[in-house]
């Protein structure tokens, strides 16, 4: 059964049944289809690969260096996330620190042209991956929150589903953009660009700063109000203070409303488990399941269209049944799929062994339980965000989905952890499928927990005196 919606719509709209602001969606959802470039190109298939190259150094220096700046980056999220959230919601000016966050984090993705395929490049260029990978996480903390100012209860998971559908897709477009214009085939490239000095590379940065740019003008510089407007500045406070209000608002969580808190923790735990599927995909795809690394871009760009899918086809189921159960159903699904995938490291044949009426590769059985994970993460992230967005009061937003993004922060050495440990049990790949299936399995038990929400949560503040 669906839940029932409450009272709250975009704008201050009183009344659930009032028609949402259909331009104010679309543009939030563009902001997401841009956006979306950081991860897909510059994070995960180009850029970063280009940083982890031995261009820069031998003994994998480049990775050792990246790793080490984005660990730094998660950390700076993790303690200071809630608190930029906070801080935005009290002085009601979440729209305008998405505007500035979203201009850093194009001039720090232009200005990843610099960085020459030179060791004494390195530095800089690890510096501007992690300095965009943390203004990015605080972008998107206001763009998330805007979520509840955008639609209603009732209408929150399509809303969610569409934006996070749509920033699939922008991801993908703008990777087979710059794939065929820039990198494949022998130079100069289709847009007639060389590979001297890594040229084509660098310019990479550069569409990829246009597109983000391009995209997310129509939100930045719209002027139709948000519930973010509206709200009323709240008096001066000090960083100090807002650290202990944020520690009062955990106490208060845990005191008053712990189905918000059991979300947090269950979600941090599954949503790492949901980011390996991506994270380590490739990995398993060229190492077990005998999949051409030349195709790996190809299985990344069916993965994501999948995952759009499933994001926009969840959106609307989540609407209908709840975020929990969509949620619940697609750790089930994805727990079924990475189960059916460790018994298929082999090839296996259904029917005489003469005569087989079947015969399953593990390259086959890749290609298609892989695209089944990815068309269970979209969704599950998507309800994941609407879950919460349901949960907060506008003018908790921010600081909620702060604590959203640090309790995912704390909890990222998980998945990894466990692979590093059966790694020694095991002795190959397939500990990554073991690791997933833990996590995703302690996310989905500590799910049990959460209930579905039914209204937004009424925290008090709980640093100040009754």
């Amino acid at each position: 059964m669906a839940s029932p919606p409450d009272q709250r719509g975009p704008a201050g709209t009183t009344s659930p049944d009032a028609p949402l602001d259909k331009k104010l969606i679309t543009y939030w959802s563009l902001w997401s289809w841009g956006n979306a470039t950081v991860s897909a190109v510059m994070v995960t298939f180009v850029f970063g690969t280009y940083i982890a190259s031995d261009a820069f150094g031998p003994d994998e220096r480049g990775t050792q260096y990246l790793t080490t700046a984005n660990a730094i980056a998660g950390l700076l999220v993790a303690v200071t996330a809630p608190v930029i959230g906070q801080r935005a919601d009290r002085a009601g000016k979440r729209r305008l620190w998405l505007i500035i966050n979203t201009g850093i984090v194009v001039a720090l993705v232009a200005a990843c042209f610099f960085v020459r395929p030179e060791e004494g490049f390195l530095l800089l260029g690890v510096t501007l991956m992690a300095s965009m990978t943390l203004f990015d996480e605080f972008a998107n903390l206001n763009y998330n929150a805007m979520l509840v100012d955008i639609t209603d209860h009732s209408r929150m998971g399509r809303v969610s589903g569409i934006g996070w559908g749509a920033g699939y897709l922008g991801g993908i477009v703008l990777l087979m953009i710059v794939y065929l214009g820039l990198i494949a085939g022998d130079p100069p490239h289709v847009f007639g660009i060389g590979e001297d000095d890594a040229m084509n590379i660098r310019v990479v940065a550069l569409v990829s700063a246009a597109w983000f740019l391009v995209w997310a003008l129509p939100l930045l510089l719209t002027r139709q109000q948000t519930a973010d407007q509206d709200a009323v500045p709240d008096e001066r406070i000090s960083v100090v203070e807002s650290y202990r209000r944020l520690l009062g608002t955990i106490i208060g969580l845990w005191k008053e409303d712990r189905n918000t808190f059991w979300f947090l923790l269950a979600s941090a735990v599954y949503r790492d488990g949901l980011s390996a599927v991506f994270t380590y995909g490739a990995i398993l795809g060229t190492t077990l399941y005998g999949i051409d690394p030349a195709d790996v871009i190809i299985f990344g760009i069916a993965g994501n269209v999948v995952a759009a899918v499933g994001a926009f086809a969840g959106g609307w189921l989540d609407d209908r049944v709840g975020p929990r159960m969509v949620i619940a159903g697609c750790l089930i699904g994805l727990l079924s799929s990475a189960a059916a995938l460790l018994l298929l490291t082999e090839e296996r044949t259904i029917g005489a062994a003469e005569d087989p009426l079947l015969t399953i590769t593990p390259t086959t059985a890749f290609w298609v339980l892989g695209l089944f994970l990815c068309l269970f993460v979209g969704p599950a992230q998507a309800s994941s965000r609407g879950f919460l967005g349901r949960l907060a009061p506008p003018e908790k937003a921010g600081e909620l989905f702060g604590l959203y993004a640090t309790a995912g922060r704390s909890v990222s050495f998980l998945t990894p952890a466990l692979i590093s440990l059966m790694l020694l049990f095991i002795g190959d790949n397939m500990a990554i499928v073991g690791a997933i299936i833990v996590t995703l399995l302690l996310g989905l038990g500590l799910l049990v927990l959460v209930r579905n929400p039914t209204e937004p949560a009424k925290m008090r503040d709980w640093s100040r005196k009754s």
